[in-house]
């Protein structure tokens, strides 16, 4: 499809704009450019920036120093209204829906302009579905949120942000939450409305889609603006390497293992579990996972795999089934039987579940030893004990903080999780339960835990790999196994597996 040519002014300049934040210089003097019609990427490790720059272009921050011009006009946004009037709108990774209402009045809800209070419910439906008809967004005006696909509830955001006059749209990680199917729609929709002359700014750490959908990259590192190269003269390992400063194992994976004789280390049987409404979100799952191996879990979020998680490791009481660990069967409801069965948890909420945020990260990693000896003598902490383990922990995975000492809430997104993944494999666990271990994570941080996994494999422990990131089960684990609305749909072991056809089973469709 033929690109708007683009013209003499870029429809966004940001030029040398310098964020601070309390202990943090979050932008660095960074330059940024987007054409008219262009896909234009933002990459960047956690912490590099990429996330306050586009703030700042969708008004939530206000720049320290520097400015910003739109179509050749320099402007100041005081808030994201500021934003939107001058045609830039924020598609957030989280939808901001009200889940009762219609598409059409999700649309219209807090518009300003007063003409559509006058106007008629049903011209209102006719008109949005106009607009997703032009902009080939498929969805039916009078559709409850809440009976929408991830997909198509993206989709409504979207055409929010187009009804209000959007010429500039930013996604921040707008797949994360895709089957590849409706990835590969959305990259189709931008790209058409790229041809219309939109300029779409694409916030996303999933290097392949970049190279599927932008035009041109821009890279930041540590709050600096790293380059801007053209998708088509670069390649996912460069700029990789621009994100992190070094080369990175690009494509992180393991020989097919041969699990016969091997023992069952864990085994569901019927498990099923309420959800926090107290309606099913588990529904009879039966699934083995021997020694050494590694099963992975696929599914769009929300289908049950949190609570999956949280009912293998005690830490959900309403559930049914059996859990078996060993051959022996763990009670329901128990996290402590769990631990003692040496069964570890790498929770997807890694702030609220996995860490406490307010504690030291000497802390939280004895959080699961903090009874037992050497960290403690006969009920009493020692430490002097709990300082060196700290230490020696923080040296062996490579956390990155001033010291024992450091609040964990203070850390990056991937050094908090490397502080759960030292605590968890450092247990000696028999059973791993992983969900989403390097959801949100840059490419360095992604790399360092899937090499702690692996390694973990490799010396016999079970992982159950619970991931939304389809590229990451593919790569690592040995057997799939698919869940749709909480019950498991297949299972087929990786050789036999291509994306597109778990795609259709993440979507509901038998194998």
């Amino acid at each position: 499809m033929a690109r708007v040519t683009a013209g003499p002014v870029p429809a966004v300049a940001m030029r040398s704009i310098t964020k601070r934040f309390p202990g943090v210089l979050a932008n660095d003097a960074v330059d940024f450019d987007a054409r008219e019609g262009e896909v234009h990427a933002l990459l960047g490790e956690n912490g590099a920036g990429k996330s306050t720059l586009a703030s700042i272009l969708a008004g939530l921050y206000r720049p320290d120093e520097g400015e910003v011009e739109i179509y050749g006009r320099r402007v100041e946004f005081h808030s994201p209204r500021d934003a939107m009037e001058a045609g830039v709108s924020m598609v957030h990774q989280h939808f901001r829906l009200a889940a009762s209402l219609t598409v059409a009045d999700n649309i219209v809800l807090g518009d300003r302009r007063a003409g559509w209070l006058r106007t008629s419910p049903t011209a209102i439906e006719e008109k949005v579905d106009a607009l997703a008809k032009r902009n080939r967004m498929p969805v039916n005006p009078r559709a409850r949120i809440w009976q929408l696909s991830v997909g198509e509830q993206q989709r409504v955001e979207i055409l929010k942000a187009l009804y209000r006059g959007a010429r500039i749209l930013i996604l921040d990680e707008p797949t994360s939450l895709l089957t590849p199917q409706e990835a590969d729609d959305l990259f189709g929709t931008l790209r058409h409305m790229a041809s219309e002359g939109r300029t779409i700014v694409f916030v996303s750490h999933k290097l392949d889609e970049l190279m599927a959908v932008s035009d041109r990259v821009t890279v930041l590192r540590a709050g600096r603006l790293i380059g801007s190269v053209d998708t088509k003269e670069t390649s996912p390992r460069e700029l990789a390497r621009m994100m992190v400063g070094r080369e990175v194992v690009f494509k992180q994976s393991r020989e097919p293992q041969d699990l016969e004789g091997r023992e069952v280390l864990l085994e569901l049987r019927g498990v099923s579990a309420d959800g926090d409404l107290e309606l099913p979100a588990v529904r009879g799952v039966s699934l083995s996972l021997h020694a050494g191996e590694i099963v992975g879990v696929a599914g769009v979020s929300g289908n049950g795999q949190r609570e999956l998680a949280e009912a293998i490791t005690g830490t959900r009481s309403r559930t049914a089934g059996e859990v078996l660990v060993g051959g022996r069967r763990l009670r329901s409801g128990d996290p402590d039987h769990a631990i003692a069965r040496a069964v570890a948890h790498i929770p997807e909420d890694r702030l609220g579940t996995g860490v406490s945020p307010s504690l030291s990260v000497a802390d939280n990693l004895i959080l699961k030893s903090h009874r037992r000896p050497p960290i403690a003598t006969r009920g009493v902490l020692r430490h002097d004990r709990i300082a060196a383990s700290a230490k020696d922990l923080m040296h062996r995975f490579a956390i990155a903080a001033p010291g024992p000492d450091t609040p964990t809430r203070l850390l990056s997104g991937g050094n908090v999780q490397k502080v759960v993944l030292a605590r968890e494999l450092s247990s000696g666990p028999r059973v791993i339960v992983a969900a989403n271990p390097t959801r949100g994570l840059d490419v360095g941080a992604t790399e360092a835990v899937r090499a702690l996994l692996l390694k973990a494999a490799a010396a016999g422990v079970g992982i159950l790999l619970i991931s939304e990131d389809l590229d990451e089960i593919m790569a690592l684990a040995d057997r799939i196994a698919v869940v749709y609305e909480g019950r498991l749909v297949g299972v087929l072991p990786r050789a036999e597996a291509d994306v597109q056809h778990v795609g259709l089973m993440m979507a509901g469709s038998s194998p």
